[in-house]
């Protein structure tokens, strides 16, 4: 099932004929206090709401998706949590340290949003897509065997990073928490959608140019390790997100005028746009430099370890 955020603060489903179903009123029998409410109430409920939704969805007759304004399907979670890494790079390296930053809800944007560069002097601006894994219960010291009945679905994500700012040559939340920095859409595709996570191409085009190109079978700490590790730490709750991080072999700058596609096989595509009102320039294509490094990171993750390294 595919989960939209839509128009003035709706939420529907996407029917079988293509269409976005109004669910909006579905919810209100959960007495939600305000939008920001819709989608955690669904996801709680969302065993209970299954068959009428199936129903909805299957009847059809809703709006044509060309006929509705997206929006990010995650409107403010408790928590996004994002992974530093997790990618071998093409290389077979040891496992690394498993890292992780907070991003900030302030930072959602959605499909057809624009993304604002900031003043700050930044080295280079970078697209990451990855694939981010929403919660479905509360969650705490899950077992690999609970790991995925705590998942309630999966939404493609870009995070938006800015190179080159604060002390530390790792970014983290500087870097990553600017507003319209973390792109989520075009929907929530449910896990039963979804029957192996290891195993998604993700991609991103810029203004048609292929940069990203990537499988998730290349992950380190795969979506189960990721449940288990991180509700050892911090109890999740419905709606938050876990952003499983990116390989870095296919980095490119973001700059004004871009359009930049970002998209997850069998979750979906969106396109974000990019506005520098002080009209910066960076070198077209992938980063190579940024690539190379953080492949010989990878490769000599020891030596490395000082250094810090794109996330």
């Amino acid at each position: 099932m595919r989960i939209v955020a839509f128009d003035e603060q709706r939420i529907g489903i996407v029917g079988n004929d293509e269409t976005v179903v109004d669910i909006t009123d579905v919810l209100q029998k959960y007495e939600p206090l305000g939008p920001e409410d819709l989608l955690p109430d669904l996801i709680t409920h969302f065993d209970e709401l299954k068959p009428e939704l199936e129903r909805m969805a299957a009847a059809g007759g809703g709006t044509s998706l060309d006929g509705v304004r997206l929006h990010s399907p995650l409107t403010r979670p408790s928590k996004i949590i994002c992974l530093m890494g997790n990618y071998r790079e093409g290389t077979d390296r040891p496992l690394q340290v498993l890292d992780l930053f907070f991003k900030s809800p302030e930072g959602i944007s959605g499909p057809g949003d624009t993304v604002v560069l900031p003043p700050h002097q930044a080295d280079i601006f970078h697209h990451e897509a990855e694939v981010a894994v929403v919660i479905g219960r509360e969650a705490k010291d899950l077992t690999a065997a609970e790991a995925m009945d705590a998942v309630f679905g999966y939404v493609a994500f870009n995070d938006v990073s800015a190179r080159g700012l604060g002390r530390s040559g790792i970014n983290s939340f500087l870097g990553k928490s600017f507003d319209t920095f973390a792109a989520f859409g075009p929907w929530i595709v449910t896990k039963d959608e979804i029957p192996d996570p290891q195993a998604l191409s993700i991609t991103v085009d810029v203004n048609g140019e292929r940069r990203q190109d990537y499988s998730t079978s290349d992950m380190e700490r795969p979506v189960t390790e990721l449940m288990t590790y991180i509700s050892s730490m911090a109890t999740l709750h419905p709606g938050d997100v876990i952003c499983c991080g990116t390989n870095h072999q296919g980095l490119g700058s973001m700059q004004d005028g871009d359009a930049v596609v970002t998209t997850v096989s069998g979750v979906g595509s969106f396109t974000i746009h990019v506005r520098d009102e002080h009209q910066r320039a960076w070198q077209r294509g992938v980063d190579r430099e940024t690539a190379e490094r953080v492949k010989a990171s990878a490769q000599h993750p020891v030596a490395a370890a000082s250094g810090g390294s794109a996330s």
